[in-house]
């Protein structure tokens, strides 16, 4: 499970990845508004930890931000403010639940293990204006609908769920065919430009990127990516 904090106090940012990692999750910190948002809108994450004052921007502003944009990703806001407008007010814009600092990190865990009981797994993916709806297996841009097949369809998901990352043939194979990629077979290849073709080819914002020999992302900018062993994390050149 992937978490993002968005949390300006550097000791505080740090004290939450530290235990969040001890606990077996994978943490990605932003210590700004901007870049938070930044980071929740071009990769995945299963939960958003929210500060509400934040530099540059605002937790409640990403709050609302992210919820008018169709983006589900769970938040539960962390501040200091603990009034019962503030509390009302961040759940009204669509937070998921509030904790008022300071707290105890076992009750950040019960809180964390709660949301993800509630179901996290999203009905709508949305990156920038490509829309999949997960129920009705329909996929649109710019409202405009994308007819696809259902191995189309498959891929279109996996992409979007794993938005911003680099995802490589051999994972493609895998979780879309069932199968260990062969190397000499290019059915990977040929999908992707099937579903290139049919997302990207109306619009001049291209989001369906390759990385020449190492595999497919989404996005609406080329970007580099660091050598890692297995599917790598990148960041926009």
């Amino acid at each position: 499970m992937r978490i993002l904090v968005i949390e300006d106090e550097l000791k505080v940012a740090r004290f939450l990845k530290k235990g969040l990692e001890a606990e077996g999750y994978e943490v990605e910190t932003a210590g700004d508004g901007k870049s938070g948002e930044k980071l929740a809108r071009t990769e995945a994450f299963d939960l958003i930890l929210l500060d509400v004052l934040l530099p540059k921007k605002d937790g409640f502003e990403i709050l609302r931000d992210l919820r008018k944009d169709e983006i589900r990703i769970p938040i539960l806001m962390l501040t200091a403010r603990s009034t019962t407008e503030d509390i009302v007010g961040g759940l009204d814009q669509g937070a998921d639940d509030y904790l008022t600092k300071p707290f105890a990190f076992t009750e950040l865990l019960a809180r964390i293990r709660s949301l993800m009981r509630r179901g996290t797994v999203k009905t709508k993916l949305k990156y920038q204006d490509l829309l999949l709806d997960t129920i009705a297996h329909k996929a649109s841009r710019c409202g405009k609908p994308i007819e696809l097949t259902a191995r189309e369809y498959a891929l279109l998901e996996y992409l979007m769920r794993n938005r911003g990352k680099l995802v490589s043939r051999q994972e493609l194979s895998k979780e879309i065919w069932g199968y260990n990629f062969d190397p000499g077979t290019n059915v990977v290849d040929v999908y992707v430009n099937h579903l290139r073709n049919k997302i990207d080819s109306d619009f001049t914002v291209k989001l369906l990127q390759t990385e020449r020999g190492k595999g497919y992302y989404l996005s609406e900018k080329k970007m580099t990516f660091k050598p890692a062993k297995g599917t790598a994390t990148g960041k926009f050149a």
